[in-house]
C-alpha cells in the first residue's frame, strides 16, 4: 500500500466521527506550519475520458507523499505551499459523499486558521474546480483555472510559471497523464522553482468509481529524489503505459481474443523494448493456454537477457501459472 494511503486512512481510522454536517475534525487546520514544501502542480479532469489526476513538481524530497491525492470517480486534490496534508482525504470524503470540489474547498478553508499560507486545488468528477492561494504564500506565487483544471505555483523564479502551464496543457494532446506532464514542462521552462528542482509525482485515475479506493489507479508514480525529476517522470510514465498494455493483454487472453491481447503486447514492447520480464511473462501466459510453440521465440529471448528466467520454470506449476506437465516443462526448458 502507497505511503499517502496510509496518510490517507489515518483521519478516519484515529479521528471521532463527524457531525453529519462538518467536512473535518475540529483541530482540521490547526498545526504549526513548518516549510513550504511543494512549488507548482496541476489538477485535472480529462472530458473525454472522466479520467482525473494530480501532477506535481517540487524541490523537496518525497513531494508526491503529502502533495498529491485521487480518488476513481471521486477527485483530485493538490495541497501545497506551507502544506496541510489533510486537505487530502477529506476533501476527497466530501466530494465522494457529492460535494462539489469548491464549494467542498470554501468551507475547508474557512476551518483553516492558517489558510494565509496554504495553496491548494481541488476537481472532483464533474470537472467542478476549486482553487486557493492564501496571501501569505511565497512569491512569486499563481493559480490559474481553465476548463476542469488548475494549475498552481508558489516560491516560483519567474511570476509567468502558471500562465506558462495553463498554456502547455491547453496545447498539448493525447490523455490526460501527458498533458499534465506537458504542464509540468512548461513551468519548468520559464524557471519553475526558485530552488531547483528535486521530486515529482503523478497520480491518474479513473472516471468511474470503484469500490474500493485504491482501486481505479492508471498511473500512480514518484520521483522522491532525482537531479532531473521531471525526466525520470515521464520515463516511468512510459514504462507504466507499457504495464498496463501487458495487463490489458492478459485481461483479452482471459476473454479468448488472441489478436487483441498480441497487439497490446506488441505495443508494450514497443514500448519497453529492453523489459525481459514482460517478454518472459507474455510467454508463459501463452504457454500456460496452450500456445506453446509461439511461446518458444519468447521465452529464449527470456532466457538470453536473463538465465535466471529458466530456474523459474519447474517452480511455476506449483502455483498452477504453468500446467503441471513434465514434457511441457523440458519443452521450455530445452530452448536454446
Amino acid at each position: 500500500m502507497k505511503k499517502h494511503y496510509l496518510l490517507g486512512l489515518l483521519p478516519f481510522l484515529m479521528s471521532p466521527a463527524l457531525a453529519e454536517d462538518s467536512l473535518a475534525p475540529d483541530d482540521f487546520g490547526k498545526a504549526k506550519p513548518l516549510r513550504p514544501v511543494a512549488t507548482y502542480s496541476i489538477v485535472a479532469r480529462d472530458a473525454e475520458t472522466g479520467e482525473m489526476g494530480v501532477a506535481v513538481q517540487s524541490h523537496w524530497f518525497s513531494v508526491g507523499s503529502i502533495v498529491s491525492w485521487a480518488e476513481a470517480g471521486v477527485g483530485a486534490v493538490a495541497t501545497q505551499a506551507f502544506v496541510e496534508p489533510a486537505y487530502g482525504p477529506w476533501g476527497l470524503d466530501a466530494m465522494r459523499k457529492g460535494k462539489a470540489a469548491d464549494k467542498t474547498l470554501e468551507k475547508l478553508i474557512a476551518k483553516d486558521e492558517n489558510e494565509n499560507v496554504r495553496q491548494v486545488a481541488f476537481v472532483d468528477a464533474e470537472g467542478r474546480i476549486g482553487a486557493h492561494t492564501g496571501a501569505k504564500s511565497i512569491i512569486e506565487s499563481c493559480d490559474q483555472q481553465g476548463e476542469a483544471y488548475s494549475v498552481q505555483a508558489n516560491l516560483m523564479d519567474k511570476e509567468t510559471v502558471c500562465a506558462a502551464m495553463a498554456a502547455a496543457f491547453e496545447a498539448s494532446e493525447g490523455d490526460l497523464a501527458e498533458r499534465m506532464m506537458a504542464a509540468l514542462e512548461g513551468a519548468q521552462s520559464v524557471g519553475g522553482d526558485i530552488r531547483g528542482k528535486q521530486s515529482a509525482a503523478m497520480i491518474v485515475v479513473e472516471g468511474t468509481r470503484k469500490d474500493n479506493p485504491w482501486e481505479g489507479r492508471v498511473i500512480d508514480l514518484r520521483i522522491e529524489d532525482h537531479e532531473t525529476p521531471l525526466a525520470e517522470l515521464r520515463r516511468l510514465i512510459t514504462l507504466n503505459r507499457a504495464y498496463n498494455l501487458m495487463n490489458e493483454g492478459d485481461a483479452l487472453v482471459t476473454d479468448g481474443d488472441m489478436d487483441a491481447a498480441n497487439k497490446a503486447y506488441e505495443a508494450a514492447s514497443a514500448l519497453a523494448p529492453d523489459n525481459h520480464e514482460m517478454v518472459f511473462w507474455r510467454a508463459v501466459t501463452l504457454a500456460s493456454i496452450g500456445e506453446v510453440e509461439a511461446s518458444l521465440p519468447l521465452f529464449k529471448e527470456a532466457f538470453d537477457a536473463w538465465p535466471l528466467w529458466r530456474e523459474l520454470i519447474p517452480r511455476l506449476p506449483h502455483s498452477d501459472i504453468l500446467p503441471d506437465d513434465d514434457a511441457l516443462i523440458a519443452q521450455i526448458l530445452s530452448v536454446e
